[in-house]
């Protein structure tokens, strides 16, 4: 890969991600709409199914999916509007649609069993998927979010200010690549260049415009129906399952007192703050994060063997 400033200050496109040998690319019909999914490791090992955020895609957790290596059957959606998935021409960007979704996914996939993780606005249908269907799940990852993340603070504030000011597209790549190192100035430039070829492509009037609903979903998150907007104490209290939380030291959007005070209301809940990450711990600390959901996984194995 070129020099970081000299690529910071090129034009030329992405280059794809390199992918690993085993994954696999299907689709499903979920609510009407057609949705891209990526599968890495033995189809008959135990499942972890990951969300990603708000402007995220299923490769976020390539990463994850090497670490874990075939032992994991690692199952990643491009929630709607984003990535190759189908756009909701109703801009139905809500939990409640998301939930639908997963439920859509792990029924469609046969999965009795299996381990969700979620960053960010997926983890908000995590929590609630668990809440709801604590006998399909072995444990819950939730990466940097907590009841009003999403409502109030600093970063939902920041998140709400990126949105308003989202350009709809951009003149080249040059000026693409500037965009997403103002908004993501913590990012490593790998994971800067995933999210441009992810997220972006060329247009056909020869702009970079977004793979993504960026007006659907940027309406939504700025002018939400508060009447579906999910209020996550009542769920989080209500959680059956062992739950980690894994967020940001340096978090924006995450507290620490109310990772804490969820902890204090529900027993089955732990969290690890990962020194030197932001709201997006996958990126900021690779390693790191992956080595604490292998740890999480392997206790909650280990646990499940014993019978306890």
């Amino acid at each position: 890969m070129a020099h970081a400033q000299d690529l910071m200050a090129d034009n030329r496109p992405p280059e794809e991600p390199v992918g690993l040998e085993d994954e696999r690319v299907s689709f499903i019909e979920a609510n009407g709409l057609r949705l891209r999914v990526r599968e890495w490791g033995r189809a008959d090992a135990p499942a972890l199914v990951a969300l990603h955020g708000l402007r995220g895609f299923s490769g976020t957790w390539r990463a994850l999916a090497a670490s874990l290596g075939a032992g994991w059957r690692v199952i990643a959606l491009d929630q709607r509007g984003r990535g190759e998935s189908d756009w909701d021409a109703q801009a139905n960007y809500y939990t409640d649609a998301y939930l639908a979704d997963l439920e859509a996914l792990v029924d469609g996939l046969g999965l009795e069993r299996f381990v969700l993780l979620g960053h960010s606005m997926g983890g908000t249908t995590s929590y609630v998927y668990a809440a709801k269907h604590p006998e399909r799940l072995n444990a819950l990852i939730i990466e940097d979010i907590a009841p009003g993340s999403s409502i109030s603070g600093a970063g939902a504030e920041r998140i709400k200010a990126e949105m308003a000011a989202l350009p709809l597209s951009f003149a080249d790549w040059r000026e693409a690549r500037a965009y997403w190192r103002r908004t993501r100035p913590s990012v490593s430039l790998a994971a800067l260049e995933q999210r441009l070829w992810e997220s972006l492509r060329e247009t056909p009037d020869g702009r970079v415009g977004w793979r993504y609903d960026a007006a659907g979903i940027s309406a939504t998150r700025l002018d939400p129906d508060p009447a579906r907007v999910v209020d996550l104490w009542p769920v989080v209290e209500g959680l059956r399952v062992p739950t980690c939380v894994i967020r940001g030291a340096k978090s924006d959007f995450c507290p620490l007192a109310t990772v804490q005070e969820m902890e204090r209301r529900n027993p089955r809940i732990s969290h690890v703050s990962v020194e030197g990450a932001s709201h997006y711990v996958h990126d900021d600390r690779v390693d790191q994060f992956n080595g604490l959901v292998a740890g999480f996984l392997a206790g909650v194995a280990s646990a499940q063997a014993s019978g306890e």
